[in-house]
């Protein structure tokens, strides 16, 4: 696709990508702020959480903690894993009120079993489907995390996880990996027909079938059948997807 744009998860590792210049204007970028509240908002909005009952939540690629300001204000607990220190430098600064911790997401959630009663994700999923390194295996790394994001989470709880898919072959190798870690539930749309407000939500079940909810703009159930691909209880054919081969990064370093 010469002369397009690049998107920032095919410029290299996100450790590298999101640098101190990318982690200050995370901070000081209001549009960027704005969005990044609206997209935190409507994640803990899916995760359909008791009322009035503080609860312990996991936000994955927490970066400087904007999403974890909301999760804040929400009168929720919050722990983010991160894989850049500049990120995380920022976030400290800032003293935010969640535990932060260093780590690749590809390589899975350290966490014990059951901890968490929810888990959220803005604008991190995507870059598991790049292989930055030679010994980066997208599926295995997909399947890693979401296995452990399973054990993680307490039983009947959901995980919601925003992302900007590349195409519809990311979003395939994406819900297939996390069908075959135990996981139900779709993915949810919101504003399907519009360019710019169009958002991708993937909403998963750890240990329980839920209604998949509603994309925000639909004009009517049966768009909403479209928009949403649900794998509650189909293979599909995201089985297909499980050992396809993926666009690969330039080796860095």
């Amino acid at each position: 696709m010469a002369g397009s744009v690049r998107r920032p998860e095919q410029t290299g590792p996100p450790e590298l990508f999101y640098n101190e210049d990318e982690a200050r204007k995370y901070t000081q970028n209001s549009r960027i702020i704005d969005i990044q509240s609206q997209m935190s908002e409507r994640a803990v909005e899916l995760l359909c959480l008791p009322e009035d009952q503080p609860c312990y939540l996991l936000d994955v690629g927490c970066g400087s903690g904007l999403s974890g300001d909301y999760i804040t204000e929400q009168g929720h607990h919050w722990v983010g894993i991160d894989i850049s220190t500049a990120m995380l430098d920022v976030a400290l600064d800032r003293e935010v009120e969640g535990d932060l911790i260093l780590g690749d997401m590809g390589q899975g959630v350290p966490f014990r079993p059951g901890t968490f009663d929810g888990c959220i994700s803005i604008s991190a999923l995507q870059w598991l489907c790049n292989a930055d390194k030679k010994s980066h295996n997208p599926p295995r790394r997909l399947f890693r995390f979401f296995t452990t994001l399973y054990s993680a989470l307490a039983r009947g709880s959901r995980a919601v996880l925003q992302l900007y898919p590349e195409n519809a072959e990311q979003l395939e190798l994406v819900t297939a990996q996390a069908m075959r870690a135990g996981f139900t539930g779709g993915m949810v749309v919101d504003y399907p027909n519009s360019t710019k407000a169009k958002k991708f939500f993937l909403c998963l079940f750890a240990g329980i079938s839920g209604v998949l909810p509603k994309g925000l703009g639909e004009m009517s159930a049966e768009q909403g059948v479209t928009h949403q691909a649900s794998f509650i209880k189909e293979r599909m054919r995201f089985k297909n997807a499980k050992g396809k081969s993926v666009k690969k990064s330039r080796e860095t370093g």
